[in-house]
């Protein structure tokens, strides 16, 4: 069969593709330690859990407009008002299963062919994925581990210009950990205004941060009206698999994403909706007890890893990976990665996974326990010694 041209502009996201291997080993008996798929590890919390079965029960089972149900709509709001302190209303929201469905309309809706999309490398794969499926450019703007992988500044300066539709910017970030400074956002609204550019902000790890109070640039009063955020229940609620997302963004944009979502989706889950209200509205205690589990996973990784002769990891203010840095050992970090794999034992991610400004890392996700991370740094110290020596005695081998 003759697949259509435009699928070779898309990407992947390779944490499924190690999961599949590490799997696959699995299968044949060897012990691996998942650190590859950022996903949290507890179960979604009983109040939730509780509503999607009331829903069922009661027949919350049918079709509901592409934009979402409006309670749903209406709670999002309100949380964006509580957090955000923007003017949003159940206008502004779309409900979505997932939060990759904003990334594909917001780009969908907003780029044209041509276009330049500014975006963070590295970053979230399918940013880079879906502005080449529309056939725009790519401007990828580095993320540095001297700036704790925030954006290199000047190089955004140089970066946008009156070509610039969209600005994509996800803070904390997946994969560094790393949080945008109020700072940095305040002149990130600058050029974005002096420019009328559109901004994407992916704002899905809002609620795991560590240290201070989490900024959006939506709350920025003149970027309200040119701002799409992103956000979920996903990673705050850990719940993945019920697959639900939403967008909220100006009334004027709405529309286009409701035709989208009827284009393409449908709608959203209905029992999941309902299950999202009593996310946003019921307590919050289980939320912050993961936070403050990761916060000592966090700890315990970046502690092991700065331990381990030749890797340097700093501390990720918010989400859950750490971005530990593996230049020393002077391999590809996909060859490195495969080592630990198929040596070691652990699933872990290269770098370029996320973009080529990844080359010398790797992600780990410590969404896993704190007793497989600690066994995770044992194995990954044994191979990554077994590998440095191997690259001493290849270097030190006479040439004939």
């Amino acid at each position: 069969m003759r697949l259509a041209k435009r699928l070779l502009r898309l990407g992947t996201e390779t944490a499924f593709e190690v999961l599949a291997r590490a799997r696959a080993l699995e299968a044949q008996g060897q012990e691996i330690v998942h650190l590859e798929i950022g996903e949290p590890d507890f179960d979604t919390p009983q109040n939730i859990v509780d509503a999607a079965i009331a829903a069922l029960r009661s027949g919350k089972t049918h079709y509901t407009p592409s934009s979402g149900i409006p309670e749903l709509r209406a709670a999002v709001a309100e949380e964006m008002r509580r957090t955000r302190g923007i003017p949003a209303t159940a206008e502004n929201v779309v409900i979505v299963p997932g939060g990759k469905p904003i990334i594909n309309f917001a780009i969908h809706a907003l780029v044209e062919s041509g276009d330049e999309v500014i975006y963070p490398n590295p970053g979230f794969p399918i940013y880079e994925s879906q502005i080449n499926l529309v056939q725009a450019r790519p401007v990828p703007v580095p993320l540095l581990e001297e700036n704790d992988f925030c954006f290199d500044m000047d190089a955004f300066r140089k970066a946008v210009n009156k070509r610039t539709t969209l600005i994509i910017l996800n803070s904390p970030q997946n994969p560094t950990g790393g949080v945008l400074c109020k700072r940095d956002l305040e002149e990130i609204a600058e050029l974005a205004v002096r420019y009328d550019c559109y901004i994407l902000s992916d704002e899905i790890y809002s609620r795991i941060l560590y240290d201070g109070e989490f900024a959006s640039i939506a709350s920025i009063p003149e970027l309200w009206e040119r701002t799409i955020i992103l956000d979920g229940f996903s990673k705050t609620y850990a719940m993945t698999g019920w697959r639900m997302g939403y967008g909220v963004m100006p009334s004027a944009v709405a529309p286009a994403f409701a035709k989208l979502a009827t284009n393409s989706v449908s709608c959203t889950a209905a029992f999941t909706q309902w299950a999202g209200i009593e996310g946003l509205r019921g307590p919050q205690d289980e939320v912050d007890k993961m936070v403050a589990e990761f916060r000592r996973r966090r700890d315990v990784m970046v502690a092991g890893l700065n331990k381990i002769p030749g890797v340097s990891c700093r501390t990720p203010a918010g989400a859950f990976y750490a971005f530990p840095n593996v230049k020393s050992f002077g391999r590809p970090a996909k060859e490195i990665a495969d080592y630990l794999l198929y040596e070691g034992g652990v699933a872990v991610l290269p770098g370029t996974s996320f973009g080529a400004y990844g080359e010398g890392y790797l992600r780990l996700s410590y969404a896993n326990s704190v007793e497989n991370i600690v066994r995770a740094l044992d194995k990954m110290r044994l191979a990554l010694d077994k590998l440095e020596l191997e690259r001493r005695k290849t270097s030190q081998a006479p040439e004939y």
